[in-house]
């Protein structure tokens, strides 16, 4: 959610909410029933999806060893909505008595839609048939005005936020069968509340166990998204959907990876670090947590000595996109080829992206670590709300990572000339004594 446009600074308002947003996710166990579902289609509500793997993954299978809220740790816990399959996303469009809806509900829906379905689809590779379902085509009035709610950043521990779920429940119960769906997005009208360039409102909370229920079903992994991600540039019809996915990332379970101090850790690599301005897809390791990947195509470095792995394109569908390389049983090294192509529209310099992985950071907290290739140049993209410095982090040929105290080294083999395959060499030796 961490703007970063050339020419501006960031309002310490603005910087106060992102500093606050770790604790507005939940990652607590609830479950759905099933009722009028489409036929072919799973069970609403049954569960994140299963992470593919073999026996030969095991090292690789980083989890937390503490109490965190929203872990990178795999497989992904109980409590999320599933990534794979049919998935249909109950989307209501409200407004309230001192801010009418402007124009249209349609309109406000039609700033999201198609745009969010294409982008899973395009991302998943097509294992993700994500539906928005609208059985209110119109603005659902709220009882009380936005301002009686108290609502500044969405904690859902907020009395006034626990209100307005309750409400939502009741002026839509009577015509939406909530135990049909997978997850419940609530499109606000932009008029209530101020500018997302002044406060951060819009929030994900899944699995939370304060949440009301309806037709017997918790109403949990919710996203709301509130005011419109304009920042003036001109782009926003292409690009101000994108902070739907980003809280819809967070129902199936993954973490901010932006820090109080902006998008300097991950950058533009993900959506869950930046999703204001150009496009841009998942990590390698969000895909695999998310079950879009086969266990045939992630590799996990584990042994010692040297190996060697070809990595196609993250955006292209088929062969292998992730390696990783485990330092112990909570972090590890990953590493997967970034072009541009599919989500990742401003990739400047297509090339190996290598990030640290931690399952003991907490989400907003900087549990991945872009490590960038070329430190102070700059970056090599001037896109706005594009975190320029790690635009030109990917490794090219003959260019190296060392972990010296852990014994590791990546080194870039080689690349095809169109592009197509990367060769890496991954080293294990026993890790070093001196500092």
């Amino acid at each position: 959610m961490q703007p970063q446009p050339s020419g501006r600074r960031i309002s310490s308002r603005r910087l106060a909410a992102l500093a606050s947003i770790t604790a507005l996710t939940l990652a607590v166990s609830t479950s759905a029933g099933n009722s009028r579902l489409s036929p072919g289609t799973s069970a609403a509500g049954a569960g994140p999806s299963p992470l593919s793997h073999s026996s030969a993954h095991g090292p690789c299978l980083i989890s937390s060893s503490r109490e965190v809220q929203m872990s990178e740790g795999v497989p992904t816990p109980p409590g999320y909505t599933r990534s794979i399959g049919t998935v249909r996303a109950l989307t209501l469009m409200i407004d309230f008595p001192d801010a009418p809806g402007e124009g249209d509900a349609l309109d406000r829906y039609g700033e999201f839609f198609p745009q969010t379905r294409e982008w899973f689809r395009t991302s998943s590779y097509g294992r993700l048939d994500y539906r928005p379902e609208i059985p209110l085509p119109d603005w659902l009035r709220m009882p009380r005005p936005f301002r009686a709610y108290g609502i500044e950043r969405g904690a859902p521990f907020d009395p006034g936020y626990r209100e307005l779920v309750r409400d939502i429940v009741e002026a839509a119960d009577p015509e939406v069968d909530f135990q049909a769906y997978d997850l419940l997005n609530v499109l606000v009208t932009p008029n209530a509340g101020p500018s997302a360039l002044d406060t951060v409102l819009s929030v994900t909370f899944a699995g939370n166990p304060e949440a009301p229920s309806a037709d017997g079903t918790p109403v949990a992994n919710a996203s709301f998204v509130y005011s419109r991600q304009d920042d003036g540039s001109g782009s926003y019809h292409r690009t101000g959907y994108r902070v739907l996915p980003h809280e819809n990332g967070h129902v199936f379970g993954l973490p901010d990876l932006y820090t109080a101090g902006g998008g300097g850790a991950v950058g533009h690599w993900d959506i869950m670090s930046e999703d204001w301005g150009a496009n841009n897809d998942f990590l390698g390791w969000h895909k695999w947590k998310l079950g879009w990947l086969d266990a045939a195509q992630v590799g996990c470095a584990a042994d010692r000595g040297t190996k060697e792995y070809s990595l196609t394109p993250l955006a292209e569908a088929g062969g292998p996109k992730l390696v990783f390389v485990p330092l112990d049983g909570r972090s590890g090294y990953a590493l997967e080829l970034r072009t541009r192509a599919g989500n990742d529209e401003v990739v400047c310099r297509p090339g190996i992206l290598i990030y640290k992985v931690d399952a003991d950071v907490d989400t907003g907290m900087g549990p991945i670590t872009v490590y960038d290739s070329r430190r102070d140049s700059g970056g090599c993209t001037r896109s706005p709300n594009v975190h320029a410095e790690l635009s030109d982090a990917t490794f090219v040929p003959g260019e190296s990572f060392v972990d010296r105290r852990a014994g590791i080294r990546v080194a870039v083999v080689s690349a095809d000339e169109d592009g197509s395959t990367y060769r890496v060499r991954v080293t294990r030796e026993p890790p070093s004594t001196q500092d």
